[in-house]
C-alpha cells in the first residue's frame, strides 16, 4: 500500500505548488488566447463588464481595472483639444455628463426644453472645448465636414468623436426605418474606413443604439421602437466594425476592429430599468459611469504611468528602464547564478538545489513571481467591492481558521509572551488582508478599528524593543544592523523592483524609524537606565521631541527636500508626516509598560495581598473600556472625525486587550497555532499583499482565474499562493540577514516580562531576531521553540521536501564572499553606496 504519512509542512508545501502550477498555466493560457486580439484590454473595457454594486458606481469591466477620472486626470488628458458629441438627446445626455466630469461647474442638462434640439458649445476651465450636434439621423453637415476625407489641420482636429443615434429611425419611420439606417451606418463606415485618423479624430466612437425599457415607454414610443429592432441595428453595427474572418470563427475573443472605431456595446449592459423613468433617458449615475469609460478609452495610455498603476484596460504596462532592467535582472538571476556556480564547484550530476542557495533561489523566484504579478499583463487585475456579508464571512473564517490548532503550555508563560504576541499580530494581519481585500476603508466602523490594530503593532515595538535594552543593555552597532536589515531589506529591493518608494510600504519604514527612536532614546544616558525616574524623563522627553518634529512641518520638509536633492529621493513629506503623527505616542505607552511589567517583577508585586484585588479591578476597568470604545468609534460621524481622537485614544483599547487576553494564567498559557503561524511571516504578508493577492500597488486584487463571477475560488487559490510565497521569503529574509551580518549569535528575541532564564542563542532559520512589523517579546531562550504549523520532520533527500520541513543549515560555502575581511559595517555601507547611485540614476516618469 501507498504510503500516505506525509507531515503537515509536506501537504502544506505540496498543496502550495500546486495552486502555484495552477495559476501560472491559467495565465500562459489566457495570455495566449484572450491577449492575441486584445493585449492591453481595450475590447474589455469596451464589451464585457459587470456592476459589483446595486448602487451602479463601482462598475468592473471584465478582467482589467478602469480609472475614476478626477478634474485634474481628464484636463491633462485633453489639454487643449476639442471633444465633439454628434447625435440624438441619448448622446446630448452624455455630452453633459462628460463635460461636467471635466469640470464641475458645468450644467448636467440643457438650459431649458426650448433648446433640447440645439448645438451647444462648452469651454471648460482648463480650456477644452466640448461641442454637440443636434443629429439624430447622423447625416448633418457637421459630422458629415469632420469624417470628409480633407485633411484637417491638428489644432481643429478633435480629440475625441463621439457618434450617436438610431432611435430616431425607429420613432419615425416615414425616415426610412432599418433600411435608411443601414444605408447611412453603411456610409458612415465606409467613410470613416477610407480616411485616415489624421483627418477625422484622434479616437472616433460610435455608440450602440441604447436599449429601452418598453413597460417605461409612452404608448407612442412603444408602438414603434421594438427591441428586437434595436437588436438588429447593434448585431448590423458591429458586424461592420468587428467583420468576422474566416480564421477567427473559433477564437474565444473579439477580432480586431476593422476600422478605426471604437464601438462600446456594453453601455448596454450598463443599462438597469430601475435608473429610467420614461424608458429611455437613464439615470445621470448611469450615464456619468459610460463617460468616465470613454474616458479611460481615450486617455489610460495617455496619462503618466506612475505608481499606483490601477488603470490597467486599454493601457500598456511601462517598461523598465535600463537602471531598473539591470537591477531587476540580477535580482531574478541570483539564486539560479549560485545554483549553477555550486554545481559547477562540486561537480554533481544533475542540478541540484541546496540548502546554502536556497534562500537566495526563494528570493529570485519571489522577486519574478511578484514582478509578473504587477507590472505585467500575465495575470488580470480588478477592483475591489466592499460587501458586508462578505466582509463578516472573512472574519468567521479567521475565527475558525484560529481554532483549529490549539497550543497549551504547560505552565504560566507570562505577560505579552513570544507566544501570544506572534499570535496577536497574526490574527491582526489576517483581519487587516481582509480589510484591504475588500476596499473595507470606506467603512468608517471599519477603518476605526484597524487603525487601532496598526496601533497595536506599533504598541508591541515599543513594548518589544524597550524590554530588551532595559534587560539586555546591548547598544552594539550589531544588534542595530541585524534589526533595520531584517526589517527593510525585502521592502527595500521591492521598491526598486516594482518602481515604486519606500515609504509607500509604510509598515517597515515605520517601524525602523520608532526602533531608531527607541534605540535613541534607550542609548543616550543608558549608564542611568537603572534609574526608573531618568527612564520616565527620557521618555517624556523624547515623546516631546517627536511631537515637535511632525506637528512643525518645516523639520521634515526641509528633510525630505535635502534627500530629494542630494540622494534622489523623491517621498511626500506630508504623507510621512500623516503616517506618523496618526499614532505618535503609542509607542511610548508600550515603553512605559515595558518598564512597568518588569518593575512590577523586580519588586514582586504580584506577591503583594491587594495584587488580586487590582488584578480583578483591571479586568472589570478594561472590559468597560472596550465597550466604550466600540461606542465612541461607531459613533464617530466619518473616519476623518475619528482620526482626530486616534492619537489620544488608541491606547485604551490596545491595553484593555493586552490586560484581558491576561487576565488568567491558563490564558497566558493558551495560543492559536494558525495566528501565531502567520505572525511569524506578517511584515512579508503586508509587503507581498501589495502586488501579489492584492494588485495594483494596493488598489485592486489578483485574478489568475479569469472571470469576475469566479472570485471566491480565485480568493482561495491567490490565498494559498500569498501565504506560502510570505512564509518562504520571511524565512528566507532571516537567513540572508545573517550572510550580510555574518554573525553566529542574534540580537535575542524580545524577552518577556516572564521570569525565564535570558542566554543568547544562535538565528534560527527564519532570522527570528526581529519579528515582522515589530520586535518579538519572547525570551530569547524560548526562541527555538517558537509555535509553527511546519511540524519538524527528517532531513530528505529531495530539495523540495527541505524547502517544506528544514531550514537551511549555517554553513553557506558559496556564499564566501559575504565573509570577507569587510565586516557589518563594510557590507552596509556598499548597500548604502549602491542605493544612492542608483537613485542619483533613475528615471522617473513624473
Amino acid at each position: 500500500m501507498a504510503d500516505f504519512s506525509l507531515n503537515f509542512a509536506q501537504w502544506a508545501h505540496a498543496v502550495s505548488w500546486l495552486a502555484l502550477t495552477i495559476a501560472l498555466l491559467l495565465g500562459l493560457g489566457r495570455t495566449i488566447v484572450f491577449d492575441r486580439t486584445d493585449p492591453i484590454h481595450c475590447n474589455a473595457l469596451l464589451q464585457r463588464g459587470t456592476w459589483l454594486d446595486s448602487a451602479f458606481k463601482n462598475w468592473q469591466p471584465d478582467g482589467c481595472m478602469s480609472h475614476k477620472y478626477s478634474v485634474d486626470d481628464a484636463s491633462s488628458c485633453l489639454k487643449g483639444q476639442k471633444v465633439v458629441f454628434v447625435g440624438d438627446s441619448v448622446t446630448r445626455t452624455l455630452f453633459y455628463q462628460f463635460a461636467n466630469l471635466l469640470d464641475p461647474k458645468l450644467p448636467t442638462g440643457p438650459p431649458d426644453d426650448n433648446g433640447k434640439h440645439a448645438d451647444y458649445t462648452i469651454l471648460t476651465s482648463s480650456g477644452i472645448q466640448i461641442s454637440f450636434y443636434w443629429d439624430p439621423y447622423l447625416n448633418g453637415t457637421h459630422l458629415r465636414s469632420i469624417i470628409s476625407d480633407k485633411p484637417q489641420v491638428d489644432a481643429s482636429r478633435p480629440g475625441l468623436l463621439v457618434v450617436g443615434g438610431g432611435l430616431w429611425y425607429l420613432r419615425y419611420p416615414e425616415s426610412g426605418g432599418l433600411s435608411a439606417w443601414e444605408g447611412n451606418i453603411q456610409h458612415l463606415v465606409t467613410s470613416l474606413a477610407g480616411s485616415s485618423l489624421s483627418s477625422s479624430a484622434r479616437d472616433i466612437v460610435v455608440l450602440p443604439v441604447e436599449d429601452v425599457v418598453p413597460s417605461k415607454l409612452s404608448s407612442e414610443r412603444a408602438n414603434v421602437m421594438r427591441l428586437s429592432d434595436i437588436d438588429a441595428m447593434n448585431a448590423d453595427l458591429a458586424h461592420r466594425i468587428f467583420p468576422v474572418a474566416e480564421d477567427s470563427v473559433f477564437s474565444l475573443s473579439l477580432p480586431a476592429a476593422a476600422v478605426p472605431i471604437a464601438l462600446p456595446s456594453v453601455f448596454n449592459a450598463m443599462l438597469d430599468p430601475s435608473q429610467t423613468q420614461d424608458g429611455l433617458h437613464f439615470s445621470d449615475v448611469i450615464v456619468r459611469a459610460q463617460a468616465n469609460l470613454l474616458l479611460n478609452y481615450r486617455c489610460n495610455e495617455v496619462l503618466p504611468k506612475k505608481f499606483p498603476l490601477d488603470k490597467t484596460c486599454c493601457r500598456r504596462y511601462p517598461s523598465p528602464s535600463f537602471l531598473h532592467s539591470l537591477i531587476l535582472l540580477v535580482l531574478v538571476m541570483w539564486g539560479p547564478y549560485l545554483v549553477l556556480v555550486a554545481h559547477k564547484a562540486g561537480g554533481h550530476g544533475r542540478i541540484t538545489i541546496r540548502s546554502e542557495e536556497l534562500p537566495a533561489v526563494i528570493f529570485s523566484a519571489a522577486t519574478a513571481l511578484v514582478y509578473i504579478a504587477d507590472r505585467t499583463g500575465f495575470w488580470l487585475k480588478e477592483q475591489k467591492q466592499f460587501n458586508s456579508w462578505t466582509f463578516t464571512a472573512g472574519m468567521l473564517a479567521i475565527v475558525a481558521s484560529g481554532f483549529a490548532k490549539v497550543k497549551v503550555a504547560d505552565g504560566d508563560l507570562g505577560y505579552l509572551n513570544r507566544d501570544q504576541t506572534d499570535e496577536w499580530k497574526g490574527w491582526m494581519q489576517l483581519v487587516i488582508l481582509v480589510y484591504h481585500y475588500l476596499g473595507a476603508s470606506k467603512v468608517s466602523g471599519i477603518y476605526n478599528l484597524v487603525r487601532v490594530i496598526v496601533a497595536a503593532y506599533l504598541f508591541m515595538t515599543g513594548y518589544g524593543h524597550t524590554t530588551f535594552y532595559i534587560r539586555k543593555a546591548d547598544f552594539g552597532f550589531l544588534r542595530i544592523a541585524q534589526v533595520l536589515v531584517r526589517l527593510n531589506l525585502f521592502t527595500i529591493l521591492l521598491a526598486y523592483v516594482m518602481n515604486t518608494d519606500y515609504i509607500s510600504y509604510y509598515f517597515s519604514p515605520l517601524v525602523s524609524l520608532w526602533f531608531v527612536v527607541i534605540y535613541a532614546t534607550m542609548a543616550l544616558g543608558a549608564t542611568f537606565n537603572e534609574s526608573t525616574p531618568f527612564l520616565v524623563m527620557k521618555f517624556i522627553i523624547s515623546a516631546g521631541v517627536m511631537t515637535w518634529l511632525m506637528t512643525e512641518e518645516w523639520p521634515m520638509n526641509m528633510l525630505f527636500e535635502i534627500l530629494q536633492h542630494f540622494c534622489g529621493i523623491r517621498w511626500s513629506a506630508r504623507e510621512w508626516r500623516f503616517r506618523v503623527t496618526l499614532d505618535l505616542w503609542i509607542v511610548y505607552v508600550g515603553m512605559f509598560t515595558a518598564l512597568a511589567v518588569i518593575k512590577i517583577q523586580k519588586h514582586r508585586l504580584t506577591d503583594h495581598p491587594k495584587w488580586p484585588l487590582v488584578v480583578k479591578s483591571s479586568i472589570v476597568a478594561s472590559a468597560l473600556t472596550m465597550v466604550w470604545y466600540f461606542a465612541f468609534e461607531l459613533w464617530q460621524e466619518d473616519k476623518f472625525v475619528y482620526n482626530k481622537w486616534h492619537p489620544y485614544i488608541s491606547f485604551l483599547p490596545v491595553l484593555a486587550f493586552t490586560i484581558l487576553r491576561n487576565a488568567t494564567p491558563l490564558l497566558r498559557s493558551v495560543s492559536f497555532t494558525a495566528f501565531a503561524w502567520v505572525g511569524k511571516c506578517s511584515l512579508e504578508t503586508f509587503i507581498i499583499q501589495f502586488h501579489f493577492w492584492l494588485a495594483a500597488d494596493t488598489k485592486g486584487i489578483l485574478l489568475v482565474l479569469p472571470g469576475t463571477w469566479w472570485r471566491p475560488l480565485n480568493f482561495l487559490l491567490t490565498s494559498i499562493v500569498f501565504l506560502y510565497l510570505s512564509h518562504q521569503v520571511s524565512e528566507a529574509t532571516g537567513q540572508i540577514t545573517k550572510w550580510i551580518c555574518g554573525s553566529t549569535k542574534k540580537p535575542a528575541s524580545l524577552p518577556t516580562a516572564a521570569p525565564e532564564p535570558r542566554r543568547e542563542v544562535l538565528f534560527d532559520s527564519r532570522g527570528e531576531q526581529s519579528v515582522p512589523l515589530m520586535e518579538r517579546n519572547g525570551d530569547a531562550s524560548k526562541d527555538q521553540n517558537a509555535p509553527s504549523l511546519v511540524a519538524p520532520a527528517a532531513q530528505p533527500g529531495r530539495w523540495l521536501n527541505r524547502l517544506a520541513n528544514s531550514p537551511p543549515t549555517p554553513h553557506l560555502p558559496s556564499l564566501n564572499s559575504w565573509k570577507g575581511p569587510l565586516g557589518v559595517k563594510g557590507k552596509l555601507a556598499i548597500g548604502v553606496v549602491a542605493m544612492w547611485i542608483c537613485n542619483l540614476l533613475w528615471s522617473y516618469d513624473y
